[in-house]
């Protein structure tokens, strides 16, 4: 009896253990199901939350608050006077707004046809070339609505419901406000409409997908107009209103996260833009500009100069040649009002940048003597000292087209030589109402070697020592694109 029963207990075992691993797949193949079903549920709330707030931004009423260029650009004077479009008033003021915000510096690659747009800008993603803002009908602005306009300005988003990318910085001009919006619009009208398509961006996927970036403002962007804070004075308010907003400081002299947002905790506190450095510009003592005095922040905004602190160039000439220039006093004093009440961030320079430095006598040194190799001293004499004197002093001391002295200057003091190293590749080209500004550029004179050699001789001799640069790091600044 007992030999007859055990392969039935055998069969009954093995059924046993085939209808539990039947169970145990049955089961898991339930909770892959759920597992699909409840991801793809998520994702369809998410893309359902995603529409939504598309809808309600369309549909939600817009706020209504408020916040080169030139003659020769304009037709204010003729259009502005008809009876059906904007008054003078708002489109000179639109001009000035125009020129707060800079946007003839990127939305021009020509300047013979002002805010045609085609200029490069270059991304870790690839190159964006900006778009004609011109009054043209077919390749710029000029079928947009005022509507079209301030949703641009103010949430990202193209005629076509399209996504703009961050390299226009609506991000920061979320906080202008509605009527200062509609006057820049004005203005635009008003200057001569230019027939020109820009190329095409050069993104690589999924940089090219412009719905990603309702992904990234996720991340980086607060839509909102500025909302000026009572507990602070007039002045303060305009210079926050000008520096986060219309003037976009933040853009340039902020680091950027992961993601090319700004990184918010290190606000103002410097930047590398397209090879140069855009410098640490809170009010820390070495790191920044809390040595400055107002009148010196003032000065170099209005010209260019500081006179023994800084001399604009690169990019940051640009801003005053088209921009900084043209702005009231009050609004530069606001500017440096708010710029003091920003929190000081320490980058660990020990002295700053415009405390370096004295006067050479290398020249002495070097007579009679015979050079090999690549030597700076010899480079800066041959190349340098006719400008800016063989002992590094400068010639004009602060006359507005002096001859800038290489020490006490903020170029030769900084911590790191990119900007001293692409001034003389590129040269110092400013043109402000009181002077013209020329340095030559060298990069079609002198080798990666040479220029790294009179850039660490300008360093060592009359600024920081520390701060050095070698051939290979040249050559890498020489292919940036400007």
């Amino acid at each position: 009896m007992s030999r007859a029963k055990r392969p039935q207990g055998r069969a009954a075992d093995l059924n046993a253990t085939v209808f539990a691993g039947s169970r145990r797949a049955a089961l898991k193949s339930r909770r892959r199901v759920w597992k699909m079903a409840t991801l793809a549920a998520a994702f369809s709330l998410f893309a359902l939350y995603l529409a939504w707030l598309e809808a309600n931004d369309e549909a939600a009423p817009h706020h209504t608050d408020e916040s080169p260029l030139g003659q020769a650009v304009a037709q204010a004077s003729g259009r502005a006077s008809g009876a059906a479009g904007p008054g003078p008033d708002l489109v000179r003021r639109g001009e000035y707004l125009t020129r707060a915000g800079n946007c003839i510096a990127c939305h021009t690659s020509d300047k013979r046809r002002p805010f045609a747009g085609g200029r490069a800008i270059g991304t870790p993603f690839g190159t964006i070339y900006t778009p004609n803002i011109t009054p043209d009908p077919d390749t710029g602005i000029g079928r947009w609505t005022d509507g079209d306009f301030a949703r641009a300005m103010h949430e990202g988003i193209g005629k076509e419901g399209e996504r703009l990318y961050p390299a226009f910085p609506y991000a920061s001009y979320t906080k202008v406000t509605d009527q200062d919006v509609r006057a820049i619009r004005a203005y635009l009208n008003t200057v001569v409409p230019v027939r020109y398509t820009p190329p095409s961006n050069s993104l690589g996927f999924p940089f090219n997908q412009r719905w990603l970036m309702v992904f990234w403002n996720l991340f980086n962007f607060d839509e909102g107009r500025f909302v000026p804070d009572p507990k602070q004075s007039a002045q303060w308010n305009r210079g926050a209103y000008l520096v986060e907003g219309l003037a976009h400081c933040g853009e340039c002299h902020t680091p950027r996260n992961l993601t090319q947002g700004l990184k918010t905790t290190e606000r103002f506190s410097g930047a590398i833009q397209a090879g140069w450095h855009a410098y640490n510009i809170t009010p820390h003592k070495t790191s920044g500009i809390g040595g400055w005095s107002d009148q010196e922040l003032v000065g170099y905004l209005a010209t260019g100069v500081a006179p023994g602190r800084a001399n604009a160039a690169g990019p940051m000439a640009e801003v005053v040649e088209d921009s900084t220039q043209y702005l009231s006093g009050e609004d530069l004093r606001s500017v440096a009002t708010y710029l003091r009440s920003l929190k000081p961030v320490d980058r660990g320079e020990t002295r700053s940048r415009g405390e370096w430095g004295s006067p050479a006598s290398d020249a002495l040194a070097l007579r009679g003597t015979k050079i090999e190799g690549v030597n700076g001293a010899q480079l800066f004499l041959a190349n340098c000292a006719s400008c800016h004197q063989w002992t590094g002093e400068g010639v004009g001391a602060s006359a507005p087209g002096a001859y800038p002295p290489l020490m006490h200057n903020s170029v030769a003091g900084a911590s790191d030589a990119n900007n001293l190293t692409m001034v003389i590749l590129h040269g110092v080209r400013r043109t402000t109402q009181d002077v013209d500004v020329l340095m030559p550029a060298f990069d079609r004179e002198l080798t990666d070697p040479q220029i790294a050699a009179v850039a660490n001789y300008v360093t060592t001799r009359f600024g920081n020592p520390q701060s050095t640069v070698d051939a290979e790091q040249v050559g890498r600044l020489r292919a940036t694109a400007q």
